[in-house]
């Protein structure tokens, strides 16, 4: 059960009290209908002995009581499993992954790279919303931020070099989009994932205006090129990392990913972490009629 968490954890320390009860009704002297009061100890354990006595207990009808509490207590501490029809929440961290899409990756074995890196951030962001825009000589919206990143995963696998209809290699375009696509997001990431090319003042404009909606900017440098496309500057994509983001070559994406996991981000209103997931409580908290039923049967 990947995912299965608990949306009300603090629950579980009342099956401690629920322990020491257990321990006690297996120590205590077995019901005799009332004889263990009058009768001494030892003549009580020989009629107990010899089954002359009514109205004992067994051990598993004893538990009734403990199962009933037992069940209620794990249905209150909300066992609960990731919902894929959540609803993303516009202050839930979102990231957007903007794939650069130019000639000079599109047309080599940069395509790869970048395919194996943004499929590799889909998984290592888990949790958090994703979305996706491609860019060449314009950028063009794959996906707004989802927390259902299955369909991401099958456009990255079936990225082709004429997936995209105008050459070229515009990032502040991409830069541009993303402002859109995370605007009023308290927080949020940009990955761009790129050899560099086409970064110019625009691009670098773009940037700061998103580091000032409080976009962070962080960048991975794909090392394989088409054969015949000239090599950008060195310093292209570092020029673009704003809001303490970082600049890595794209072989480094755990790297990248793990400091993207910000402290804050797993600090959120209960409220929104429950509709985020099914909450299984109540069903287990059913199993606990079951041994009250019996118990009321044997009551008649």
């Amino acid at each position: 059960m990947g995912g299965l968490i608990l949306l009300r954890a603090w629950w579980l320390l009342a099956l401690l009290p629920l322990l020491l009860l257990v321990l006690w009704i297996l120590r205590r002297a077995p019901d005799a209908g009332g004889w263990e009061r009058i009768m001494p100890r030892q003549m009580l354990r020989a009629m107990t002995a010899l089954g002359a006595l009514s109205g004992r207990q067994p051990v598993w009808q004893r538990m009734l009581a403990p199962f009933a509490i037992f069940a209620l207590t794990i249905g209150l501490a909300g066992p609960a499993l990731p919902r894929r029809d959540a609803p993303v929440l516009a202050q839930t961290d979102a990231v957007i992954i903007a794939i650069d899409m130019s000639p000079s990756v599109a047309n080599g074995p940069g395509l790869a790279e970048a395919q194996v890196t943004a499929a590799g951030l889909l998984q290592a962001l888990a949790g958090r919303p994703v979305g996706m825009i491609l860019y060449g000589g314009e950028a063009y919206t794959i996906a707004a931020p989802t927390a259902d990143t299955a369909t991401l995963e099958t456009q990255i696998a079936v990225l082709e070099p004429d997936t995209l209809p105008n050459p070229g290699s515009r990032p502040a375009d991409a830069l541009g989009l993303a402002g859109k696509l995370l605007d009023k997001m308290r927080r949020a990431d940009l990955i761009l994932i790129s050899d560099g090319g086409g970064v110019d003042a625009q691009a670098e404009t773009e940037a700061s205006r998103l580091a000032e909606q409080g976009v962070r900017i962080s960048t991975l440098r794909l090392a394989a090129m088409a054969p015949e496309a000239p090599a950008p500057p060195e310093d292209a994509l570092e020029r673009l990392v704003r809001g303490g983001g970082e600049a890595l070559p794209a072989d480094q994406m755990t790297r990248l990913a793990a400091r993207l996991d910000r402290p804050g981000a797993a600090v959120r209103d209960p409220v929104l972490v429950a509709l985020q997931y099914r909450d299984l409580g109540p069903f287990l908290a059913a199993f606990a009629l079951l041994p009250l039923l019996v118990m009321l049967r044997r009551q008649r």
